[in-house]
């Protein structure tokens, strides 16, 4: 089973991205409410996927993703942004952190889920 890790400080978001990926696509889904406990996961569970906030707390959805993409452990996990931040600025600096890409606050469930399938995919996790 596909296994994705969802960061997410705001607990209603991180209940609605856990249930769309599980109900709707099938998902196994891990959440976490912050920055190093995504680091922590990463670390010791087996992933197929990372969906990190921008703004959390302890670490930045940034700085998490180029940890995870300087350590062998977790360099090849794809990584998607998810935030409500969405200036060419800050998309441009979640990619050059290791992003595959940047999904924009709100979301459409069927959209999202449509996106990550795509990553997935084309990756071979899926």
């Amino acid at each position: 089973m596909t296994r994705i890790l969802v960061a997410e400080d705001e607990e209603d978001i991180r209940e609605l991205i856990a249930f769309t990926l599980t109900n709707l696509s099938g998902f196994e889904v891990i959440v976490v409410p912050n920055g190093p406990e995504a680091m922590k996961k990463a670390q010791t569970e087996p992933l197929d996927l990372i969906i990190l906030d921008v703004k959390m707390p302890g670490m930045s959805g940034y700085e998490v993703c180029t940890e995870l993409k300087s350590s062998n452990k977790t360099a090849d996990i794809p990584v998607v942004f998810l935030s409500a931040k969405g200036q060419e600025g800050e998309i441009r600096e979640g990619l050059e952190a290791g992003g595959l890409e940047y999904i924009l606050k709100p979301f459409a469930p069927e959209d999202l889920c449509k996106r990550v399938a795509r990553i997935l995919k084309k990756y071979d996790a899926l």
